[in-house]
């Protein structure tokens, strides 16, 4: 199938740079990217993930967790099974 949509968009420098350069390291250009999205939203008839403000428990844990706060770290996947007493 031919390419021959254009689509433009503002994204703000900095968010621009960082996506580019992830997407680089998975081997995927921007357009790349935007044609997956489409195929994905085709295919399942919305969004292929889940878009929704978090409830303020959710959110109060998220912004503890960007500040480290009541965050463990393991060194094994063993350490991390026998803290869950699995």
């Amino acid at each position: 199938m031919l390419k021959t949509s254009t689509i433009r968009a503002r994204i703000s420098p900095p968010l621009k740079a960082e996506v580019e350069a992830t997407l680089a390291a998975l081997g995927l250009t921007v357009s790349d990217a935007i044609q997956l999205l489409f195929h994905q939203i085709q295919l399942r008839k919305g969004l292929p993930f889940d878009v929704a403000i978090p409830n303020a428990t959710t959110a109060r844990v998220l912004r503890a967790s960007k500040k480290g706060r009541g965050v463990k770290q393991f060194s094994s996947k063993e350490e991390l099974y026998n803290d869950l007493g699995l």
